[in-house]
């Protein structure tokens, strides 16, 4: 047997560290839990797509009691995006969220695996990394692109 470590690349900013337009996707991102329709998770999660035009689309999670008939913030942005901007590659993805208390997250959180899927396609239709911030009160990761999140995943990009 032999074992292959799987490098990955995430950096851990503060929020004041990064650039003021990343702090302003952070914080869409935050305001946008705000909107979120989480009535059975009580888990509310908000997320800011920046595009190449400059435009900044916003998802929220919106749950239903048909579980599989809910969609995550990072999906409602990004499909809004293909909606709207279908030929504007996005840049960067920002991604917030609130406990069961309403409190914003101590530690960043993850996208789930489909959306995970989600941002390999996305990159993989626009031939382009996308650049991923997840927000925590205590620190933020960022990554350029998704095969941090998703190593060894299917795609030809």
């Amino acid at each position: 047997m032999n074992r292959i470590p799987i490098p990955i690349d995430i950096s851990e900013y503060k929020m004041d560290e990064l650039p003021e337009q990343e702090q302003a996707l952070l914080t869409a991102a935050i305001d946008m839990t705000a909107h979120s329709y989480a009535p059975y998770s009580r888990f509310h999660v908000g997320a800011a797509l920046l595009l190449e035009n400059g435009e900044i689309l916003r998802g929220c999670n919106q749950e239903n009691a048909a579980f599989p008939a809910g969609l995550c913030a990072e999906r409602t942005a990004i499909f809004a995006a293909g909606a709207e901007y279908p030929d504007v590659a996005p840049v960067a993805l920002a991604i917030a969220a609130r406990d069961t208390k309403g409190e914003l997250t101590e530690e960043p959180v993850s996208p789930c695996g489909t959306c995970r899927q989600v941002l390999i396609e996305t990159e993989t239709r626009y031939h382009k990394k996308l650049r991923i911030l997840l927000y925590g009160k205590k620190r933020v990761f960022v990554m350029d692109g998704i095969s941090n999140l998703m190593p060894l995943s299917f795609t030809e990009f």
